[in-house]
């Protein structure tokens, strides 16, 4: 039997973590490019930390650096301002030294945004000491969505030398935003959906139960000058696991009538208890496809993003799972699709570079299988070649929920898992991918991400 091919790329951060929120599209960081200051480049960044909303202190960390030197600039000056659907909630100067601002957060839902710290002579710039730590309390980042800075620089290098029209610069960060949405099932019961949005605001959303499809909207701006610093868009889709008009073995999604990669959807039946979790991971180069396809109609381009997430029977393969420290991936199929007792199953797996994505020769591993977290199979092995197989005979008790684990793989210790569905006596169902893979890594740089979408798209 032959096998499709697939994307799936799980992004490590994103798609299979424990945590309330991330932050800057997906990541906690977005980082201004080349920025030239009197014949000098510089980046800057703006930083929230993971799990803001759930941290006791909260902080902004706006941080330049010399280009050329990698280190940290001198003595600068930003002018920040910060926006919120389109309405600002402050606009100021703020000093550091090293190069390295940071702003304790203190967000609240009434009274008015307030600045504590010290001040200079100069510009009246903001700065933090160790007894007067630098603060802004009052309604700021209290609420999910898009937040927009605008940055410029005012000195550089020297306290007093001041640069007039050094241009404006954009940074955007974001605040995840959970919403509940109450739906009508096929039979007129209500089901409670959950959106979980790493980026914008959620409208729109609805069920239908005739189509078995979700449908919602996101704002968002296609012009070249925002998307230039997106590096990725990501949104989550909620139900209760044991709503099964909607649990299905894939899922296909479209952005605004355009099909999306298969990489770009993605199941998590592990993060949420009793909820199964869809993503949709679009990265810079999926929404520069997106805007092209739309470009090609001849319309204007729309100001917002319009999602579908239809089911599907379809199981596509090589599911792929990296390791913790990302080190090793490795990729499974197996034969036959759907996995049925009293039958024997071939599992092909490739243990892989976790950065190159190349297969790795000689590779020890150990292949554990296990059901309701008892261990029912157990065996070691080497993949010579970096691609190898083992056979399991599933006996007629052994159905339902299945962990595939690959333990200390290259005798480093590191082990990484997927999860399956051994069909009970409906066999002729294809079966249901429960997890595609358990990856306890939080966040990832934009170069990790985009490192894995380019070993994913060769698939294609």
């Amino acid at each position: 039997m032959s096998f499709l091919m697939i994307g799936i790329i799980f992004l490590g951060v994103a798609f299979l973590f424990p945590i309330g929120n991330v932050y800057g599209h997906g990541i906690g960081i977005d980082t201004i490019s080349s920025v030239d200051i009197q014949g000098k480049e510089i980046s800057i960044s703006v930083e929230l930390p993971l799990a803001f909303d759930s941290l006791d202190e909260k902080q902004i960390t706006v941080t330049a650096k010399e280009d050329e030197s990698k280190e940290n600039a001198k003595n600068v000056t930003f002018l920040i301002g910060l926006f919120h659907d389109d309405e600002m909630i402050f606009r100021n100067y703020f000093f550091t030294s090293d190069g390295v601002l940071p702003i304790k957060i203190a967000p609240s839902h009434e009274g008015e945004i307030e600045i504590h710290g010290e001040q200079d002579n100069f510009l009246g710039a903001w700065y933090g000491t160790p007894s007067k730590p630098l603060e802004i309390s009052g309604p700021i980042l209290n609420s999910g969505g898009l937040y927009n800075f605008e940055i410029e620089v005012r000195t550089i290098d020297e306290p007093t030398n001041v640069i007039e029209d050094s241009g404006v610069y954009n940074a955007d960060l974001s605040v995840a935003e959970t919403t509940e949405f109450w739906q009508k099932d096929g039979k007129n019961q209500d089901v409670l959906f959950r959106m979980k949005s790493y980026f914008d605001t959620i409208s729109k959303f609805e069920y239908d139960p005739e189509k078995k499809m979700v449908t919602f909207e996101m704002p968002f701006d296609w012009s070249e000058k925002q998307m230039s610093h997106i590096p990725v868009v990501h949104e989550e889709v909620h139900f209760p696991n044991d709503f099964s008009e909607f649990f299905s073995a894939g899922y296909t999604g479209q952005v605004n009538g355009i099909e999306l990669f298969k990489s770009s959807v993605t199941v998590d039946d592990y993060t949420e208890a009793n909820e199964r979790i869809v993503h949709f991971v679009l990265l810079q180069d999926h929404l520069r496809f997106l805007k092209n396809q739309m470009k090609q109609t001849g319309e204007p381009l729309p100001d917002n993003m319009i999602f579908t997430l239809t089911t599907t029977e379809t199981i596509d393969f090589p599911l792929s799972a990296y390791t913790k420290s990302e080190d090793f991936l490795i990729h499974l199929s197996w034969d036959p699709i759907t996995i049925e007792p009293e039958t024997n199953t071939k599992f092909v797996f490739t243990i892989r570079d976790g950065k190159s994505g190349e297969p790795l020769r000689n590779s020890d591993y150990t292949f554990v299988i296990i059901q309701g977290g008892k261990e029912i199979h157990r065996v070691t092995g080497v993949a010579q070649i970096g691609g190898e197989s083992e056979d399991y005979y599933f006996e007629e008790t052994e159905t339902g929920p299945t962990i595939i684990r690959f333990e200390n793989i290259r005798n480093t210790g590191q082990e990484t898992e997927f999860g399956i569905v051994v069909a009970p006596e409906f066999g002729s169902i294809a079966a249901v991918i429960l997890v595609i893979s358990l990856i306890a890594i939080i966040v990832l740089s934009r170069k990790t991400l985009l490192n894995q979408s380019k070993l994913q798209l060769k698939s294609y």
